[in-house]
């Protein structure tokens, strides 16, 4: 039988969610430790905070909270007495802990200098990355575990497989793809980010000819364009990756659960003096 330790590693290195449920506090004359951990997945539990009927609602209140997909650490307490089939007085509290619950479905088009460095840092996060490009000598020989490497000839086509409320990331080699992808994308209009590198030239030039090809201002402006947090400046690949990885955290701590266009904004998210700025850089394009 696993420890916690051990469970919990090997449940996030397969993506699984769990909940971890750790003894916080013994008051009154309990036989349970305090600091006793144990590990709740769909289907298994892993280690013991002391058995009994408290453990087994502990087991439902863990398994009610990865049905529901239930993000927050919360406190529970627990009167021992007959309404736990205890013989003995106190209580105990209960921390609840939710790992490893994939907050976002991550396209990441591109295999490039930035892409090489922002897919290990989506990677670490609890998300599922596929990384599609036509070149397949562009990717590294060890792709990080929860990536999917896709070679594609045409990378257009891999749009039409992605779930809703993907998060979309287009930087390839080539501007002529990148503009195929970003109508292909648009044109399903479920996502929850779609970021496209590049500058602000880069943007009203796209924007053009988006209008040529029909699309409605409201929905060229869901797109990212220059993307990433503007606070974290530098040119490194590196650097550009920590910005864009940094929208991605904020945007799936702000929407997880929602889908495509009940998605808010990533300006909301920005503080008022920057929506105010990114407002007026949008009237002056």
């Amino acid at each position: 039988m696993y420890n916690w330790i051990d469970a919990l590693a090997d449940l996030q290195n397969r993506g699984e969610p769990c909940v971890l449920v750790t003894i916080i506090e013994e008051l009154g004359s309990t036989p349970r430790n305090a600091g006793s951990k144990m590990v709740v997945s769909a289907s298994q539990t892993f280690d013991t905070i002391g058995g009994g009927h408290l453990e087994y609602k502990a087991m439902q209140i863990a398994r009610e909270m990865l049905a529901s997909g239930k993000q927050d650490t919360h406190l529970e307490r627990f009167s021992l007495g007959a309404s736990l089939g205890q013989c003995c007085g106190g209580a105990t509290v209960l921390l609840f802990e939710p790992m490893g619950q994939v907050q976002a479905q991550i396209a990441v088009f591109g295999a490039g200098h930035v892409g090489r460095a922002l897919v290990p840092l989506l990677a670490s996060l609890p998300c599922r990355v596929r990384w599609i490009d036509s070149r397949e000598d562009e990717f590294p020989e060890q792709i990080p575990h929860g990536v999917r490497k896709i070679v594609s000839e045409e990378p257009v086509d891999e749009i039409d497989d992605l779930p809703a409320g993907s998060y979309c990331i287009v930087m390839t080699h080539n501007h002529q793809l990148d503009l195929e992808l970003t109508a292909a994308i648009l044109k399903r209009n479920d996502f929850a980010y779609f970021g496209l590198i590049g500058s602000k030239t880069k943007r009203v030039k796209f924007e053009h000819r988006l209008r040529e090809r029909g699309f409605d201002t409201s929905v060229v402006q869901r797109m990212r364009c220059p993307m990433g947090i503007g606070e974290v400046k530098g040119k490194l690949p590196v650097e550009i990756a920590i910005s864009i990885a940094g929208e991605i955290i904020a945007t799936y701590n702000a929407n997880f659960g929602q889908q495509s266009s009940s998605a808010e904004p990533i300006a909301k998210l920005l503080p008022a003096s920057r929506r105010s700025q990114a407002a007026r850089q949008a009237a002056s394009n």
